[in-house]
């Protein structure tokens, strides 16, 4: 039997190349120790005995470099856009969920919520308040086109995706990408919460 696994989608931590958009607000530096306390804070709330978690790195030549990483399975993502990564991460059996280093909300209560909620018929999405995803999940293998013609980086990115699966998904809650100045405030103002119920969400 196929343990189910957690994949994360992180950057190495160098500066000046992640959290681009954030560093234009706050400055390079900020947001380069920004994104490592929020990488460190996502991996403490996520990782658990109940799934495998490995983490999906970007650029490939950085596996086992980062400390804070260390002792977690890693594997170089491949290049390109989101597409090719998100079917790279779905090409093995099981279910498989995929989140990104975005969202330091996100807790093992929201991970195993996902897990139960996986059917072959359903998949399960974490919309995120600008109309894209913080989590997708499935069972795979899954074939590649599927993840092919979605409109990456706007608000129609989840619409596309679901659409492209051809499943109605179960949804949890809503959160926010920690991408620019203005998400950064709005995330440290919320409490953590329990996951509102949406239309179709009932595991």
């Amino acid at each position: 039997m196929h343990k189910n696994q957690l994949i994360i989608f992180v950057k190495a931590p160098l500066m000046g190349k992640a959290k681009t958009r954030l560093a234009a607000d706050i400055g390079v530096v900020h947001a380069q120790r920004l994104y490592r306390a929020m990488t460190a804070q996502l991996l403490r709330n996520v990782t658990s005995d109940k799934w495998d978690t490995i983490l999906a790195v970007t650029p490939g030549h950085w596996l086992g470099e980062i400390p804070t990483w260390n002792g977690l399975p890693q594997y170089p993502q491949v290049s390109g856009s989101l597409s090719p990564r998100l079917a790279q991460a779905f090409s093995s059996k099981g279910k498989t969920i995929v989140i990104g280093s975005d969202c330091p909300q996100i807790t093992s209560a929201d991970i195993n919520q996902a897990f139960t909620a996986i059917t072959p018929s359903r998949p399960v999405f974490g919309p995120a308040n600008d109309g894209g995803f913080w989590l997708i999940g499935a069972i795979g293998p899954i074939k590649p086109d599927v993840f092919e013609i979605v409109r990456w980086s706007t608000q129609d990115a989840l619409e596309d995706m679901a659409g492209n699966l051809g499943q109605t998904p179960y949804y949890l809650r809503t959160l926010t990408d920690v991408d620019d100045l203005e998400a950064l405030k709005a995330v440290r103002k919320t409490k953590i919460r329990s996951p509102r119920r949406r239309a179709g969400s009932t595991p």
